[in-house]
């Protein structure tokens, strides 16, 4: 994320998934961390697949306008407006859902290839399964963590947001690291889960790609039929000030 504009300069786009989770979520963590730029959280209303589709289905990325196409399919012409300001930077936070009836690897690899870069096409940041991954914990820190993993057979079910709630620590999300020092915790284990999943240590990288992340949860799918729980949407807080969560 680049630092180097005038901070009154500076502006996020936040593009998540969901309305409800996913926006408290981002909203939790910029308050915490107490970001203080100016930002907009803004619900795509629908999945990654559909992002694919809209944006590469029959187009060449290069030629695409992730803003315009956002603002010709908001509904709400007070809404349009956001995508006519400028952003420094541009997150999206989407599910990986491998059980949507859109999901193949070559669609979300080609995603994760093409928004890289928050200052400039985007980044992406993929939640594994879901948004819900990051309260997936009995506690803080869980020494299970490196564990979870989510069943393709549990998420065609819908089973997996119902066990999340039942193994989550306080089973009540508005409750769960609520503080700076929890959040750190949370993030940091994460954090230390991606560098174990692709197999690699931090060396001189604050984190792996999302691209070898995914790289290796999609092994695990074609392997094993499940993914590891992970929570990647977090990691734009290290990667904006690695201080922020020390």
């Amino acid at each position: 994320m680049v630092n180097s504009m005038a901070e009154n300069k500076r502006k996020i786009l936040v593009l998540v998934e969901g309305a409800k989770t996913d926006v408290v979520l981002m909203e939790r963590l910029l308050s915490v961390y107490q970001i203080d730029v100016k930002y907009e959280i803004i619900s795509y209303r629908t999945n990654i697949y559909t992002l694919y589709h809209e944006f590469f289905g029959d187009n060449d990325p290069a030629d695409m306008d992730l803003l315009q196409m956002l603002k010709s399919r908001e509904p709400d012409p007070a809404k349009k407006a956001l995508f006519d300001d400028f952003y420094s930077d541009i997150l999206l936070i989407f599910d990986l859902d491998p059980h949507d009836s859109g999901f193949t690897s070559e669609k979300i690899d080609s995603i994760a290839r093409y928004f890289v870069e928050s200052s400039d096409m985007g980044k992406l940041y993929i939640n594994y399964p879901m948004v819900e991954a990051f309260y997936h914990m009995a506690s803080i820190p869980d020494p299970d963590f490196d564990s979870y993993h989510a069943t393709l057979d549990e998420l065609i079910a819908g089973e997996y947001k119902a066990r999340v709630n039942r193994e989550n620590r306080n089973h009540d999300y508005r409750k769960f690291a609520a503080t700076k020092e929890e959040c750190n915790i949370v993030i940091g284990q994460n954090m230390s889960k991606a560098w174990r999943l692709v197999g690699s240590d931090p060396g001189y990288d604050l984190l792996p790609t999302q691209v070898e992340m995914l790289a290796a949860q999609l092994n695990s799918i074609q392997k094993d039929r499940r993914v590891a729980v992970l929570s990647t949407c977090a990691f734009f807080i290290p990667e904006y000030n690695p201080k922020l969560i020390r």
